[in-house]
Formats: C-alpha cells, structure tokens, sequence
C-alpha cells in the first residue's frame, strides 16, 4: 500500500521527484496501519488511492492546498467503485476508525491521520465557480447525506 501512497500520474507526466523523507515514511505508516488497512476491514474489500503523499513541487503542480495534510504523507483521497463513495464515506463514519479528518468530495474520500492529534473532523467540500468550500458535519449529519 505504501507504493501506492507515493505512485502519482501527475509527478511521472510532469518529471518532478516525489520521493518522500524518512518523517513522510513513518507518517504514510501510521495512515496505513490506523486508517487504510482498517477500511479494508470495514468494507470488505480493497479501494483505490487516488492521491496520498504529495511532495511540495507536486503539491503545488496540481493546486492542493499549501497547507494540505498530503505534504506530511499523513493523508491519502481513496476511492472504492465497488461501493460508491457516499458509502465508503458513511461506511467510515460509523466505523471505530480513528482519523484526523474526513471529507466527502464527491467523487472521492479525503482522510487523513495525525499521530499528535485527531480531531474526527467530518467535512462536506462544495465545488463550485470559485474556490472550494467546506462545511464542517456532525456525525448524525454526515449519515444522512444524500448523493
């Protein structure tokens, strides 16, 4: 899974290194054997990573946020066809999953893991003719979202 957390498309077709330090390593770790490899438990079947550790050149190439998790290896945006996102999405909620943050993006999960803290934020992201907005869910809200 850690080859996964660090293969990105983007990187290869624009030449930029995403080759994570030793910190990034133990971070993208910790995410693997928290979060990750407990959704599979959860689900009861594998799931894509669409983007995981992002290397600041690559960070900045595809417009993430300066301050994204991704840059620290300590978030991953999965994806799994099989069950739809929303589901995925809820499937975590209602887990004992601990994790940082989440959000719902529509067409995939953002989560991430912070070793020092986790605040079990559940966000809702909101793409539109502009930036990017987020609304911050209660769990109870979160559950009763609709596609």
């Amino acid at each position: 899974m850690l080859e996964e957390l660090v293969f990105s498309q983007t990187a290869v077709r624009k030449g930029i290194a995403n080759t994570p330090e030793p910190q990034h390593i133990q971070n993208l770790k910790a995410l693997c054997e928290n979060v990750l490899e407990r959704i599979i438990g959860v689900i009861g079947q594998r799931f894509h990573i669409n983007s995981g550790y992002r290397g600041p050149k690559l960070n900045a190439a595809i417009g993430g946020a300066k301050a994204s998790k991704h840059i620290e290896g300590k978030a991953a945006d999965i994806v799994c066809p099989a069950i739809g996102t929303l589901p995925l999405f809820k499937a975590i909620i209602k887990s004992d999953i601990v994790f940082d943050q989440i959000i719902f993006e529509g067409t995939w999960v953002h989560i991430s893991y912070d070793s020092a803290k986790n605040r079990q934020e559940i966000l809702k992201a909101t793409f539109g003719n502009g930036p990017v907005t987020y609304t911050k869910l209660s769990k109870e809200k979160a559950l009763a979202l609709k596609q």
